[in-house]
């Protein structure tokens, strides 16, 4: 035999909104797709319960990690907007040995950050 529920948490209280056949449709797919049993349950979670807050802790590597590749990042940056001047500062800019190496020098470096962040991405969503 079930419980019998106390006066505080018996849900004999109706509120009625009106919404269009498609809203509806919407609204009850959302239930579905966020586990919910009924319109009810899932109107009950989002508008009176306390909203769920998910904290995410860096360790201190991961801190020191992010802001090298964010000072490496900015000097990348910087050799690109070089670059850029230089080729929209002369009409017929030819590339130079040195703008090559520079451009090597940033994908070597764009590749490493891709590499160090890839790998913190598979620690917080395992493939």
């Amino acid at each position: 035999m079930r419980p019998k529920t106390c006066d505080t948490e018996k849900l004999d209280k109706l509120i009625c909104i009106r919404l269009s056949e498609l809203e509806k449709k919407l609204l009850r797919q959302r239930c579905g797709k966020e586990g919910y049993r009924t319109i009810s349950d899932f109107c009950r979670a989002k508008l009176v319960r306390k909203r769920e807050i998910r904290r995410i802790e860096a360790s201190e590597d991961f801190i020191r990690v992010t802001q090298k590749l964010d000072y490496e990042l900015n000097k990348i940056g910087v050799n690109l907007n070089q670059v850029a001047k230089n080729l929209n500062t002369h009409p017929v800019y030819q590339f130079s040995g040195a703008d090559r190496k520079v451009f090597r020098q940033v994908l070597i470096e764009l590749e490493k950050c891709f590499s160090i962040l890839q790998q913190y991405m598979d620690k917080i969503e395992p493939r």
